[in-house]
């Protein structure tokens, strides 16, 4: 599916494509490709390099045109991890603006309303690849948020019980969180890179670079915070977990040396052998007794030492 926007304060969207508008493709069919192949001459090997989902941030240069390859976040349910990062293309020449995206995403929408809402004017190229770096930035700052409200949901459910599924909602939390950190990171070298390739242009709007910059420094530094609190808390109830474990190993290794004592002596006085109590009225009474006796004398050390 494709749109062609506009910036007309804020990203209108029209029915027929005109040179510099935003051409916004997002998962493309046959039509998409033969439109974008055939029509404007984009090389099919960015999009090949876009399909990858392992594709990390970078640019790429092919005659006049140029590939930019941003990563952003997005909720799923793939393997069982609640968000993920995507890449996203962004291709350009003199008078073509392309993205194209393999999945639909919250971002892409959200950003569109973003500019309307605010009457933002995109100026070229360049403009849009960075404010979509920033919309990326506030997009993985949301989800973060999210994240760690889960983390202390899954926290709340561990203190009442410990279960292997929120134990392994936490692994997966914190795999998110990897994604996150390695994507932030491979954008913020984008914007080095892009600094480079346009330092001489009238492209550059330094502002506007500072304010992604710092968006995603701060993303950066959520993302680290996050991750060492969710490898703490992990760490934490992994040591509660052992513990939990060697209290109840304790206590029934207790219990086993408690019970054995009347075991020991009912097994010496049923041997087929001469006890010398054979005359005695009470001597069965005697031996439960003095058995009941020792293992009570066993508990009560045991609870001295607090091994119960």
């Amino acid at each position: 599916m494709r749109k062609y926007l506009y910036s007309e304060n804020g990203f209108v969207e029209k029915a027929e494509w005109s040179p510099n508008c935003w051409v916004n493709v997002e998962c493309p069919d046959d039509n998409d490709f033969q439109f974008l192949t055939q029509e404007m001459k984009v090389p099919e090997s960015f999009l090949e390099d876009i399909a990858d989902t392992d594709e990390r941030p970078r640019t790429e240069t092919e005659g006049n045109w140029l590939l930019t390859i941003l990563r952003i976040p997005m909720q799923s349910n793939q393997h069982g991890t609640p968000f993920i990062t995507i890449p996203i293309g962004i291709i350009t020449n003199d008078n073509i603006i392309v993205s194209v995206c393999y999945h639909h995403t919250e971002l892409i929408p959200d950003f569109i309303q973003y500019t309307r809402r605010k009457a933002i004017v995109v100026n070229n190229k360049l403009d849009l690849i960075l404010r979509l770096i920033h919309s990326s930035a506030v997009w993985f700052l949301k989800y973060l948020k999210q994240i760690n409200n889960d983390v202390a949901n899954a926290e709340k459910e561990l203190e009442k019980s410990i279960r292997n599924e929120d134990l392994l909602q936490l692994m997966k939390l914190q795999k998110a969180l990897v994604y996150f950190n390695t994507s932030i990171r491979g954008n913020e070298v984008m914007i080095g890179r892009l600094k480079k390739i346009f330092q001489d242009t009238d492209y550059l709007d330094i502002g506007l670079l500072e304010d992604v910059v710092i968006e995603l420094k701060q993303a950066y530094n959520m993302v680290n915070i996050y991750s060492d609190i969710l490898t703490g808390t992990m760490d934490a109830f992994a040591s509660i977990i052992s513990n939990n474990v060697n209290a109840i190993m304790k206590r029934m290794t207790s219990l086993s040396i408690t019970l054995m004592i009347p075991t020991l002596i009912a097994s010496f006085y049923g041997m087929n052998v001469d006890i010398h109590l054979e005359s005695f009225p009470h001597a069965f009474v005697t031996i439960i007794l003095l058995s009941a006796a020792l293992s009570a004398l066993t508990f009560v050390w045991f609870r001295k030492i607090k091994w119960f």
